[in-house]
C-alpha cells in the first residue's frame, strides 16, 4: 500500500499557522456537523503553537470538542515539558475539553501507559484528527526507537495509548513518554504532519520512500495510514 501524500509549502511559520488552523477548524466543524462532537490529537512540542493560538480564535462551538495530546512526556501537569499544558492554556479557556494522558498517582511508566489506554477506551473513536510533529530523528508522537518501540507500532489493534521509554532519551526532555499507538494514529479520519526546516523535510522523504522498512518511526506510521496525508512545511 503506498500512502497518498500531498506536500503543502509556505513562506514561513506563520503563514503555515494560519493555513493548518483553517483546515483544522474545517475538520472540527464537520465532525460536529456530523456527529455533534469532535475529538482530536493535537501535537506537542513548539512547533504547532502558533497554529493552536490562530485556531483558538476561530468561531467554533468548542464546548462539543474534545483534544488529547497525541503523547505527553511524565512530568507533572504545569511543568515547561507538559504538552497538554501548552494545549490546554490555548483551549480551556474556550470550553474545549482537554483530557491529560498523565496520571500523576501511575507507579511506572508502563503503569502510566495502561492508565492512559483505559482512559482513552471511552472516547469516540476514531480520532476526527491526528495532528503530528516529526522529530529530527524522525520520531513522530512518542514513538522512538527503544525497548517499547515494536509495542508501540504492532500491539494490539484495540491499544489506543501505551507508555515508552524512549532510548537514547532526547536531551531536550530526557523523560519517559505516554504515547498514542500507531494502531490509534492511523485509523483517523485525518491525519496531518505540520514541521519546519530543511532537515525534517529530508528526513520525512526518505522515510517516506522507505515506507515498511523506513528506520524511520514516521515512516513506518506512514505506510499504514489508508487515507491521503497532508503535510505542511515551512522553511
Amino acid at each position: 500500500m503506498t500512502t497518498e501524500i500531498e506536500w503543502w509549502d509556505y513562506d514561513d511559520a506563520a503563514e503555515m499557522a494560519d493555513a493548518v488552523a483553517g483546515d483544522i477548524g474545517f475538520i472540527i466543524e464537520s465532525a460536529i456537523d456530523a456527529r455533534g462532537a469532535a475529538v482530536i490529537a493535537l501535537a506537542g512540542g513548539k512547533t504547532p503553537l502558533p497554529i493552536y493560538e490562530k485556531l483558538a480564535r476561530a468561531k467554533i462551538d468548542w464546548k462539543r470538542v474534545t483534544i488529547i495530546p497525541g503523547d505527553e512526556r511524565i512530568v507533572p501537569l504545569g511543568d515547561a515539558l507538559s504538552n497538554v499544558t501548552a494545549i490546554g492554556k490555548a483551549f480551556l479557556p474556550k470550553g474545549a475539553r482537554v483530557i491529560p494522558l498523565v496520571s500523576a498517582t501511575a507507579p511506572d511508566y508502563k503503569a502510566a501507559g495502561r492508565a492512559a489506554d483505559a482512559l482513552l477506551q471511552d472516547l469516540h473513536w476514531p480520532l476526527d484528527l491526528v495532528l503530528l510533529g516529526v522529530g529530527g530523528d524522525g520520531h513522530a508522537a512518542s514513538i522512538f526507537p527503544g525497548p517499547d518501540f515494536d509495542e508501540a507500532l504492532n500491539g494490539p489493534k484495540e491499544r489506543r495509548a501505551l507508555g515508552v521509554m524512549p532510548d537514547p532519551l532526547p536531551p531536550e526532555a530526557p523523560v519517559a513518554r505516554v504515547t498514542l499507538s500507531k494502531a490509534a494514529l492511523t485509523s483517523a479520519r485525518a491525519m496531518m504532519i505540520a514541521v519546519t526546516g530543511d532537515a525534517k523535510r529530508a528526513v520525512i522523504e526518505e522515510a517516506v520512500k522507505a515506507g515498511q522498512s523506513s528506520p524511520y518511526p514516521i515512516g513506518r506510521i506512514l505506510a499504514d495510514v489508508e487515507l491521503p496525508v497532508d503535510i505542511h512545511w515551512a522553511p
